[in-house]
């Protein structure tokens, strides 16, 4: 049952979007009146994709929530949160290393808008251990990401690692 009037923001690089921020999603939806996902453009990271094609792939992968939107920002995700009329910040916690994170991130952003509250929502089991740079890492290198993430997001990934070779004498962990 959705919160009434509840609008909350799941913001995030999605570079690219897994199946683990699309578990999110499916039950963010199902809490708020309206779910923002929203693309942080913040291509100093050096992003896989650029924002609008992390856009592009969620608008997909949301097409058959009513009450999902996909929107980018850059800046104080707090100053964004007020700008769409959100009382709720959404985030995702996998492991211990995660919380630790999203704690100060979410103690930080209570002392710059206090009527902001964030909600953690624990990954669901099967998506604990996936990331975007993992994915990323594991394509890279010639593996499977079946199940990681939608069908179309492996094929724009694998397109994309196509084009890009491993750089010369770079060690590979997985």
């Amino acid at each position: 049952m959705a919160a009434q009037g509840v609008i909350a923001i799941y913001p995030g690089s999605f570079d690219p979007i897994t199946n683990g921020h699309l578990d999110l999603i499916d039950r963010g939806a199902r809490l708020f009146s309206k779910l923002v996902v929203s693309v942080l453009g913040n291509e100093s990271k050096q992003p896989l994709f650029s924002t609008e094609e992390r856009m592009e792939m969620l608008r997909e992968a949301v097409r058959g929530y009513s009450n999902v939107e996909v929107d980018s920002f850059a800046g104080l995700v707090v100053d964004y949160a007020a700008q769409k009329g959100a009382s709720v910040l959404l985030r995702g916690i996998r492991a211990i290393s995660d919380y630790e994170y999203e704690l100060q991130m979410a103690l930080m952003n209570r002392r710059l808008r206090p009527e902001l509250e964030t909600v953690f929502l624990m990954a669901g089991e099967e998506f604990s251990f996936i990331s975007s740079r993992l994915v990323k890492e594991v394509i890279r290198l010639g593996g499977s990401i079946s199940g990681l993430v939608p069908p179309f997001v492996e094929d724009r990934l694998r397109q994309r690692m196509s084009k890009q070779a491993a750089p010369a004498g770079t060690r590979n962990f997985i």
